[in-house]
């Protein structure tokens, strides 16, 4: 018996009937179990130069795994250009090692056995590095006596869909990070790793804007050389900084096809040279409220425009890291307001006492002494009555944001509620007078007239200090000490600072 082959098709054959034909062709090799002569179908099959429309890859093998019949995207997909030279010759000619071993173990079964191979997704390599899924079939084919002689192969290229198919998930598993709150960094990584993933021979990188959106602060570039990533994490945006520093200050794609053309890269013409960088397209990542928060880049070591492909990564790429770094933007101000006061950004009462007890702890260890302040705004219900409460407001946080800066960065410093504030000083020298000092120096500077719309308004504070280990071993008993002595500060007539005892 023979497998019926005579599709009436021409060259003007539509792509659809020529696939449906070859799915056919496929079926009807698969559905035949019983004899085939090898000669005979060969005969067939050449003078079908139809078989040559199909896009599927069609092929017979004799019992050694040798090519007899390939029609010519088969030939395409072995990079040969006649099919004629890939007669006699095996996968080990056309695959790396591990793939054709793979393909001729899988045939080898199918002879020895006879059970057919149907739909098997196979990952190829081929020897100049080329891949490429197939989704392959194969039959035994046997002669007139019923013996297994050889076998047909029939493979249909899958490599968009299981490319897609990676991507999807991908993005999936990406999300599900975001969602989990998994570290903005480990997210970006990752982000750049599933682009560059999908290309080959393109490196990507994500760059972050700092809080005052002019220059690069950090981002994630795992397959960049981490000295060229030093050198332009730092980077001020502007017009002709490059790719990225362009595209972070017009918000929109920049691709630059040569980098030692275009003047974009004119100052960073030989760092490009340097690490091998031909091309370089950048797009911007555009958070809430079309804010730019950085950059997605993709570098390539030829000079050429961005793929179709290329270009629809980079937006899939720059949608995840809006979404990543508006969702850690919004964790971070989260953490912020739940340790710190709304008004004035000081360390609320919560955190005030976790860094205190902290600090007292350390201080025990290392037997250090620490200061404590507490600070009373003088009658600042006066300037609330007078100026009204906005006002109020106003003077409150200037007071505080000269306090803030008054400090040092081992202190601690806390709104406690209304007028009142504390701190906490670091004294490893145990210099009480140098600690006097600076909170004299900080009185005075409260003493300063705050300027508000136009209106100048004073306001003074007084001061009680207490000591550890002397006034108190724990945090509560320190600040109630201090507190003691800015009570008796404001009976000796305020403005002035009193030491507990």
């Amino acid at each position: 018996m023979v497998i019926p082959l005579s599709y009436e098709m021409t060259v003007e054959t539509p792509r659809e009937a020529l696939e449906d034909a070859c799915e056919r062709l496929r079926r009807t090799v698969m559905d035949s179990g019983c004899a085939l002569d090898l000669a005979e179908a060969l005969q067939e099959l050449t003078a079908l130069r139809v078989l040559d429309q199909l896009p599927d890859f069609i092929s017979i093998k004799d019992r050694r795994s040798r090519f007899v019949f390939a029609n010519e995207a088969a030939c395409r997909a072995a990079d040969i250009s006649d099919y004629s030279s890939l007669i006699g010759k095996t996968d080990f000619d056309v695959f790396i090692g591990e793939t054709a071993n793979r393909l001729f173990a899988m045939e080898q079964l199918v002879m020895e056995s006879g059970l057919a191979v149907e739909k098997q997704d196979e990952y190829l390599v081929r020897h100049d590095g080329k891949t490429f899924w197939l989704s392959i079939s194969k039959i035994a084919l046997r002669n007139s006596a019923g013996q297994i002689v050889g076998l047909v192969s029939i493979s249909r290229d899958i490599s968009e869909r299981k490319r897609q198919e990676e991507l999807r998930h991908g993005q999936a598993r990406l999300l599900e990070m975001i969602a989990r709150g998994q570290p903005l960094d480990v997210v970006l990584n990752a982000i750049v790793r599933l682009i560059e993933a999908q290309l080959h021979d393109v490196k990507g990188a994500v760059m972050l804007l700092d809080e005052d959106r002019k220059r690069f602060s950090g981002g994630a570039a795992p397959g960049l050389s981490p000295s060229y990533v030093q050198l332009i994490e730092s980077i001020e945006i502007g017009p002709s900084r490059g790719s990225c520093g362009t595209a972070a200050w017009t918000g929109t794609l920049v691709t630059v096809a040569d980098v030692e053309a275009d003047p974009l890269w004119e100052p960073y013409r030989e760092l490009g040279s340097l690490f091998g960088f031909r091309s370089c397209w950048s797009t911007p990542v555009i958070g809430a409220e079309a804010r730019v928060l950085g950059t997605f880049a993709l570098y390539s070591p030829t000079r050429r425009e961005p793929t179709t492909i290329e270009l629809e990564l980079m937006a899939i790429a720059t949608d995840l890291a809006g979404i990543a770094i508006e969702r850690s933007e919004s964790e971070r101000r989260i953490r912020h307001l739940a340790h710190h006061d709304p008004l004035t950004g000081l360390p609320n009462r919560t955190l005030f006492w976790s860094q205190f007890n902290r600090s007292l702890h350390e201080a025990r260890r290392e037997s250090r002494k620490v200061t404590v302040a507490y600070i009373d705004l003088d009658n600042f219900k006066a300037i609330n009555d007078t100026h009204g409460h906005a006002a109020g407001d106003a003077v409150l946080k200037t007071l505080s944001d000269r306090m803030a800066h008054c400090i040092r960065a081992s202190d601690l410093i806390v709104r406690l509620g209304g007028d009142e504030f504390a701190i906490v000083f670091s004294n490893p020298d145990g210099d009480r007078s140098g600690v006097l000092r600076r909170l004299d120096k900080l009185r005075a500077l409260i003493a300063e007239p705050v300027l508000v719309e136009g209106e100048s308004i004073g306001a003074t504070c007084s001061m009680g200090v207490a000591f550890y280990p002397e006034d108190g071993e724990l945090a509560e008993d320190l600040l109630a000490s201090a507190d003691r002595a800015m009570y008796e500060a404001k009976e000796l007539g305020r403005d002035r600072l009193t030491i507990c005892g």
